[in-house]
């Protein structure tokens, strides 16, 4: 089977968003991958396409398809790399092109070796000998969790004493969420800081209802958490990411920030709310989660390969 290799283009995201879908069915067994998401990954500002992006064609049909980004400016390169099933050579191709690039990247970085990782779905599409034969390992599980909403049910949580909640309403209010993110996922497994600037277009600022981002704080401690949330997945309403402060935890903000976002997500018509969470997690966010309704609705290993 002769197949052709080339960098993407972002008029190409149509194309990968087909591709990922087929994807999707196979392995969750319905359609989750939205375009905007796919042009969002193709635009990042850690991306030259031309040498971190790669399509493999089976003739006219898009087979492969595997993208490179380096947020840490060290040794720490991330990848993604999608393959139909009956195609492993072609993804084999993707695998040969970013570990070389993988390399070169962190050389360029001033490192002398590349520490990559890829998230692949527990039962991937990619044949995992061949990844493991190249020397890539698991070295952590994710989940994705969901949860049904009833309009009804879910309600807006009452305030306890001492207890305030606001939406991210300025720019003032954009940047603190920002601090609060660093500072409360600097402990957690592949952190990797961020610029105020890269922040904003990691979670697409631009595209992002910023009413659907909430701060918590306390009268003795100021702001302590928040949660960032959207609601233009086609699939569910989607929970990006939460945080509460180390000095804060325990005291109930992460489930009101939960709850409070079920709510708002029920009050829009949604009937299911989505997020990922890291299962070794140090700050028991799998428990809670688990407190609030939400189980496990597939399972995601990072593989970590090093190259010299």
């Amino acid at each position: 089977m002769s197949y052709a290799l080339r960098p993407a283009r972002l008029s190409d995201a149509p194309a990968i968003t087909d591709l990922l879908n087929d994807i999707d069915r196979i392995e969750i067994g319905r359609p989750e991958t939205d375009l905007h998401t796919v042009e969002a990954d193709l635009s990042g500002p850690d991306i030259a396409l031309d040498r971190d992006s790669w399509l493999v064609f089976d003739g006219d049909l898009l087979v492969a398809y595997g993208l490179l980004w380096d947020e840490s400016g060290g040794e720490r390169v991330d990848v993604d790399h999608y393959v139909l099933p009956d195609h492993q050579r072609a993804g084999e191709l993707i695998l040969d092109a970013l570990e070389a690039r993988a390399l070169e990247k962190a050389r360029a970085n001033g490192a002398a070796r590349a520490v990559v990782h890829l998230h692949l779905n527990t039962e991937p599409t990619l044949d995992t000998t061949l990844i493991e034969k190249r020397g890539w390992h698991a070295v952590r599980r994710y989940h994705v969790l969901r949860r049904a909403l009833d309009a009804a049910a879910d309600r807006v949580p009452e305030l306890p004493p001492g207890v305030r909640l606001r939406p991210c309403a300025d720019e003032a209010d954009r940047a603190r969420v920002h601090a609060l993110y660093q500072s409360s996922f600097a402990e957690h497994f592949d952190f990797q800081p961020r610029t105020y600037d890269q922040w904003l277009h990691d979670v697409d600022a631009d595209a992002l209802d910023w009413s659907l981002v909430w701060i918590v704080g306390t009268d003795d401690l100021g702001d302590t958490g928040f949660l960032i949330s959207r609601d233009d997945r086609e699939a569910m309403g989607w929970i990006r990411s939460i945080g509460v402060l180390r000095e804060a935890r325990g005291a109930g903000l992460g489930g009101l920030l939960l709850s409070h976002a079920f709510a708002a997500f029920a009050a829009r018509g949604r009937d299911t709310v989505g997020l990922g969470v890291d299962t070794a997690n140090s700050t028991g966010a799998p428990a809670l989660y688990a407190r609030h309704g939400m189980a496990v609705h597939y399972a995601v290993d990072t593989w970590e390969t090093v190259l010299t």
